[in-house]
């Protein structure tokens, strides 16, 4: 029999408890949200297996409004509905009223479930994938793990909306550490993904890595174009995501806050939010609007923003299903579910050969750019090429640049495009990078 995560997802005791206690206390309105979650890691370290575990969690969150006073109160694990309603009540008091419009829904319940995977299961899948790095690298030393993921999110409101999303997946991460001499050298590699899990593709990629990285070589003075992976393309998504954001538009922040319908980066992109991909999907924020599909910027053009209910009504308009607390005791802010880079039309190697003479960037540190667009990050990994063929692994070396400049210059981007956490991103080529590196020749 598989082992599984089991929990007591409905909580229908609580949840009416909740209800029925802050409506009894005088709250207009109230709304009631759970997450829980559960996993079984796996762990290996130095090329062993470290550990199993099991994990399980669960969060209530309480929100009402009491005479417009807005109240909120957390609680894990098992909750009393009347201290959880009395905590609320005494931070309504401290507030102001506000205006408060909670949707109507229904009840809808979505659902991505894969058969659970035991930890007898991911185990052979670890020790395997260490076997064959260690192959090809013996004196590597891996680390990471690979967990299964179940996870629920229930939205409730006095309203009648009634919304919840059951999803599971399996993580799986793996990182090698190289020490040679003075040298040291780490590369990591992860996905998500369902029961039918191929590891061959997270191997091969950190082979090729480990491979291209065994000589280190300097870089030649000069200005050079830079090829990003898609590990590295986050360096330039994260700021223009920031100034796609309606409150940062709101709040005068962004500096395209008076773009809309003007041409702000290459033709070659297009970038858009698509919520309802498997096993990274969302398909309500935690305000209860559904999320959609958005084409933010069209070949260059920036079309919309991205906005929760309340930036929504400063403008007049439908709220565009983007907001959720970045805590659960927090108030909605707008949040991208699931940024879409449009892959171009070069595979991996036509990529290598356009960018001819410099350099690839595959791993970095540091803060990458804020909403201001400059950066200047080292490269933890990154790699020479000249005519198109890797010549090796650059040290202590920095770029930097502005990422508004770098998106309205010239661009390539290639057709391999990957999941990295919540983006799914190309690899890209760019120039007007400024690199600055001690291992010149």
């Amino acid at each position: 029999m598989r082992d599984r995560c089991r929990s007591n997802w409905g909580m229908e005791e609580t949840l009416r408890g909740l209800m029925t206690q802050a409506q009894t206390a005088g709250a207009t309105q109230v709304q009631v949200q759970v997450e829980a979650h559960c996993s079984q890691p796996v762990n290996f370290e130095a090329n062993r297996l470290k550990s199993i575990e099991r994990t399980q969690s669960q969060t209530v969150a309480l929100w009402l409004w009491r005479g417009g006073k807005p109240g909120v109160a957390v609680g894990s694990g098992a909750v009393s509905p009347e201290a959880l309603v009395a905590k609320a009540l005494a931070v309504a008091d401290l507030h102001s009223p506000e205006p408060v419009q909670l949707p109507t829904g229904g009840v809808r319940e979505f659902a991505e479930i894969h058969p659970p995977i035991a930890p007898s299961e991911l185990i052979p899948w670890g020790l395997e994938m260490i076997a064959q790095i260690r192959r090809a690298f013996p004196e590597v030393l891996c680390q990471g793990g690979l967990s299964w993921e179940e996870s629920l999110t229930r939205l409730v409101t006095s309203e009648g909306l009634d919304y919840t999303y059951r999803t599971t997946a399996l993580e799986v991460g793996l990182a090698c550490e190289w020490v040679r001499g003075d040298d040291f050298l780490a590369v990591a590699e992860q996905t998500r993904t369902q029961a039918d899990f191929d590891p061959q593709p997270l191997v091969t990629r950190l082979c090729q890595a480990l491979t291209w990285a065994q000589q280190n070589v300097p870089i030649p003075p000069g200005r050079w174009p830079v090829l990003l992976t898609p590990k590295a393309a986050d360096l330039l998504w994260e700021p223009i995501q920031a100034a796609l954001n309606g409150r940062q538009v709101l709040e005068g922040a962004s500096p395209w806050a008076q773009r809309r319908g003007e041409r702000v980066a290459h033709p070659h992109l297009t970038c858009r939010q698509e919520p309802h991909i498997p096993l990274h999907g969302c398909p309500f924020d935690d305000e209860g609007v559904l999320t959609q599909p958005l084409t933010l910027i069209d070949q260059g053009v920036l079309t919309r923003f991205y906005t929760d209910q309340y930036t929504a009504r400063q403008w007049g308009e439908a709220s565009s299903g983007n907001g959720f607390r970045p805590g659960l005791t927090r108030a909605p802010f707008p949040s991208l579910v699931n940024w879409w880079v449009q892959p171009g039309d070069l595979s991996e190697s036509a990529l290598l050969r356009q960018l001819d003479t410099g350099l690839v960037v595959d791993q970095v540190l540091g803060g990458g750019a804020d909403i201001s667009g400059d950066f200047s990050v080292n490269v933890d990994l990154g790699y020479w090429v000249r005519g198109g063929e890797i010549q090796g692994r650059v040290k202590d070396t920095m770029i930097s640049g502005n990422v508004y400049d770098i998106l309205q210059g010239e661009i390539l981007l290639g057709a391999n495009a990957t999941w990295q956490g919540d983006s799914f991103t190309p690899g890209i080529i760019i120039d007007q990078v400024t690199i600055t590196s001690q291992t010149t020749p």
